[in-house]
């Protein structure tokens, strides 16, 4: 199975990726956890990306693709994976289309979580008490949504083009939303 899962941020697709992925038995890749970890590592990546980050900005495409390429390579990858925050612009949809069309294997899903955007904000700064999260200011939250807005959610379109995309309604329980998004893939082909 692989799979995206999209949705502004705060729509609990971090949480929800971990226990799709452990379903269906392939890693759940993160850009967001793999570009932490690189800025508490104090690596180049991770100071470059801190820059992006503290701006609620996106970090560059090179960068990006770079590493979900190496990622997706790795051995546990290859029945499958579930990607978490990528891609999120058009450019990194054409860039993942080649990444897997030269693996010779296919998407069969992109879920995307529908949260009420209020909602988002709340959950967002709820986060930053609960996680430490000193990139979850207000300002830098709201910025995130306008960019998701701008850059990200025209992906929705191009995935429902292709006849892909799984709309799931985020609100509510954890284990709710979960129970939406299985039945919602079992409607799916598998490849």
């Amino acid at each position: 199975m692989r799979l995206i899962l999209m949705g502004p941020p705060g729509a609990g697709k971090g949480t929800q990726a971990r226990f799709v992925a452990d379903h269906f038995g392939v890693p759940a890749i993160s850009t967001g956890d793999i570009f932490r970890a690189n800025v508490s590592q104090g690596t180049p990546l991770g100071i470059e990306a801190k820059r992006y980050m503290d701006a609620g900005e996106y970090v560059p495409d090179e960068v990006t693709n770079h590493m979900v390429r190496n990622r997706i390579d790795e051995a546990d990858a290859a029945p499958g994976f579930l990607l978490d925050g990528y891609p999120r612009t058009l450019a990194q949809v054409t860039e993942l289309d080649g990444m897997i069309e030269f693996t010779g294997h296919r998407l069969d899903a992109v879920v995307v979580l529908t949260v009420d955007s209020e909602e988002l904000v709340q959950r967002l700064l709820q986060r930053a008490v609960t996680d430490g999260r000193a990139d979850d200011t207000e300002d830098v939250i709201r910025r995130r949504q306008e960019v998701y807005l701008e850059q990200t959610a025209p992906l929705i379109e191009v995935y429902r083009e292709r006849g892909i995309l799984v709309e799931v309604d985020g609100m509510g329980e954890v284990d709710d939303v979960t129970a939406r998004i299985f039945a919602a893939l079992d409607e799916i082909p598998q490849s």
